[in-house]
């Protein structure tokens, strides 16, 4: 498993995520792929990345990110829970 760091636009804010592939991907081939984010007051490389790595290893793409406003994401204010 290999794991890149990551960014992408969300509407005006940047998120920030970690990219979890399975050993031996290959470029350009899709494979089943699953966005997973933290729970309330969490960051990816809690609970989400944990479970992004197992997917993983599973054989999916598994994309763990921070929610706006939390972790590495941009957004203001800071920490806002709004679901």
């Amino acid at each position: 498993m290999t794991k890149e760091h990551v960014s992408f636009p969300n509407r005006d804010v940047t998120l920030a995520g970690d990219l979890y592939l399975p050993d031996g991907t290959e470029t350009g081939k899709p494979i089943p792929a699953i966005a997973v984010c933290h729970p309330a007051g969490g960051v990816k490389e809690q609970t989400a990345g944990t479970y992004a790595a197992r997917l993983a290893e599973a054989g999916f793409a598994a994309l763990a990110y921070d929610a706006a406003t939390q972790g590495e994401s941009g957004g203001e204010p800071r920490q806002r829970e709004d679901p």
